[in-house]
């Protein structure tokens, strides 16, 4: 066996593009033979839409239905993925607190906060006026009240309330 060595490829370079440069003449009118006119094809003509009727249109409406069905169904079961995915409520929110003063427990912060309110407990602070112009409209008044004395309440742990 012998091996030939293939003389190397010559390669030309490519001519560079010329710039067109934007030409000022018309494009000449296409010229319409008499005997093309009649070899062309007519346009097709558009499709005329079936005539309504009350069996079409029940026709069309069950097929809506359907996919109403179905576009319901897949969002159910989309619902039902998002609700598994979520994590259960810890808690509601709502710790009994515990007046040190009087020995009173509370079922909210907030029914603390409104019970002393309701019994006069609070009228020197609401005087200074603390918890606003209208005190029974305020629902932050529990956190005034724990800044203005911080050592009376306490919140009652879980396994308190639940004996």
């Amino acid at each position: 066996m012998s091996t030939k060595k293939s003389a190397p490829k010559k390669t030309t370079p490519l001519p560079e593009p010329k710039k067109q440069q934007p030409q000022e003449s018309k494009p000449p009118e296409p010229v319409i033979e008499p005997a093309k006119l009649q070899t062309e094809p007519a346009q097709p003509q558009p499709v005329k839409p079936k005539p309504l009727t009350l069996s079409s249109l029940k026709e069309d409406l069950q097929s809506l239905k359907l996919m109403v069905d179905d576009r319901s169904h897949l969002m159910a079961e989309l619902q039902e993925i998002v609700v598994r995915k979520r994590k259960p409520v810890t808690s509601n929110g709502k710790v009994q607190i515990r007046d040190k003063q009087t020995g009173t427990i509370y079922p909210s912060k907030n029914n603390a906060y409104q019970s002393l309110l309701k019994s006069g407990a609070l009228k020197e602070l609401v005087d200074k006026g603390l918890f606003g112009d209208v005190p029974e409209k305020n629902t932050f008044g529990w956190y005034t009240l724990v800044r203005t004395w911080p050592d009376r309440f306490e919140e009652v742990p879980k396994e308190e309330t639940k004996s």
